[in-house]
């Protein structure tokens, strides 16, 4: 599994957005800076909190320059739904096939309940216009999870 450090060039990639069309991460090199937040599934409480955060700070966030790309496992169909309920602004991305999680390193086997099974730890990276990690959080946790994020992006980190 990576382990992505700042300075890192982040994995380039393509996935299908909730928005209808692919995504790719290129595009947004020498333009803006991006929050790419990976999180385990749609419409559950701390992945609906995390989003709803993002959502409600996304002013402070463009004013950086940057965008918001979610990206989980889900369907780009479980991705409208999500936004539709909780008025997302920002694209989220289908990682159907988990390449790209793996390539970021943010799937792993985790354990819940006593069992164990394979998916997205919550986890977030800063990109810069150049394609290149910022800073990264892992094994996030969501309460005050954005305002670090905002931190980080206005150099207060």
């Amino acid at each position: 599994m990576p382990n992505l450090q700042p300075g890192d060039e982040a994995p380039v990639f393509t996935l299908p957005s909730s928005e209808g069309a692919d995504i790719d991460l290129k595009t947004y090199r020498g333009k803006k800076n991006v929050v790419l937040y990976f999180y385990p599934k749609d419409s559950t409480p701390g992945c609906t909190k995390e989003a709803c955060a993002f959502r409600d700070a996304l002013a402070r966030v463009t004013k950086t320059g940057t965008v918001i790309l979610g990206v989980s496992l889900d369907s780009e169909k479980s991705h409208q739904r999500f936004i539709e309920k909780y008025e997302l602004p920002f694209p989220l991305l289908s990682d159907t096939d988990k390449k790209v999680s793996q390539a970021y390193g943010v799937y792993k086997l985790k354990k819940m309940y006593g069992k164990e099974f394979w998916g997205i730890e919550r986890s977030t990276f800063l990109i810069d216009k150049k394609g290149k990690i910022i800073t990264s959080f892992l094994r996030v946790k969501v309460d005050g999870h954005v305002d670090a994020v905002i931190d980080a992006l206005e150099g207060k980190k």
